[in-house]
């Protein structure tokens, strides 16, 4: 099964080489998930051990756990770390969740470890960024959770209903996109830290525009998380790839409510 996907088909070629090295992948409730038959009687080898296939619930498990690891992060750096370190545990946690991020989403091997540690950074991060708003507008962070996630539900309605559908130019176009926003906000931070000021987070009608944009293309991500969990699951990954379909869609999930958040607290400016 072939996918438009790059990173989605590494995984793919590393789930085949854990087959030629002898392990016969089952169904997520047990059945074969391939017919060949290995011989046991004497003088042959006897038959490799399974390995479960990833499935659709073992997402949506991973990516709960995964939530839930986040919010516990985010509670605890907001109540433990002090107002006078905020912004170092800001920024601390946004390079370490970075580096953590390339290194999950460019590695050929899915490993659990690495994506909860992901997801406790990011928690540090987000509550360091939502103690900082919340403490400027008060409520702000409940109104940008429940947009969040109302844009999530959304999104997955309207795949399952098939009004979006991620096909490959579709997914080719969303992956130049989302490096091209990804290559102007790490541009705009650079120039940020020199004191030069491009507009496109000071609240002006620019910034506003921008933020819609990446709000937008967040949106959309949800598509290429959902269609590689689809071709996830055709290919028969092994049962811990789950972990790396759930890790894409609490990146997205993080990245659309740090740009609510911050397009919320655009039009609360002047209170």
């Amino acid at each position: 099964m072939k996918t438009s996907n790059p990173v989605l088909a590494r995984l793919g070629q590393a789930a085949e080489r854990e087959r030629s090295a002898g392990y016969a992948p089952t169904g997520p409730y047990g059945q074969p998930g391939y017919p060949q038959q290995y011989p046991t009687e004497a003088g042959y080898p006897a038959a490799p051990p399974t390995v479960n296939t990833m499935s659709i619930d073992d997402v949506v498990v991973k990516t709960v756990t995964l939530l839930g690891i986040l919010g516990v992060s985010a509670a605890a750096a907001w109540v433990l770390v002090p107002d006078a370190l905020l912004g170092a545990a800001w920024i601390g946690a946004a390079v370490v969740g970075l580096v953590l991020g390339l290194i999950i989403s460019f590695s050929r091997m899915a490993n659990p470890a690495l994506v909860v540690a992901y997801a406790v950074v990011e928690g540090v991060f987000v509550g360091m960024v939502s103690k900082f708003f919340n403490s400027l507008y008060d409520g702000i962070v409940v109104q940008a959770v429940t947009a969040t996630f109302g844009v999530f539900f959304v999104m997955a309605m309207l795949y399952k209903a098939k009004v979006i559908r991620a096909t490959p130019k579709f997914v080719k176009g969303m992956i130049a996109v989302m490096a091209g926003l990804f290559a102007v906000m790490l541009i705009n931070l650079v120039f940020a830290l020199f004191g030069v000021n491009t507009g496109l987070r000071d609240g002006s009608p620019l910034a506003i525009g921008f933020s819609l944009v990446c709000i937008v293309v967040a949106s959309l991500s949800f598509v290429l998380s959902f269609k590689e969990v689809e071709d996830g699951v055709r290919m028969g990954l092994p049962q811990r790839y789950s972990w790396v379909a759930a890790f894409g869609i609490l990146v997205s999930l993080v990245w659309l409510y740090i740009e609510i958040l911050r397009l919320l607290s655009y039009f609360q400016g002047d209170d």
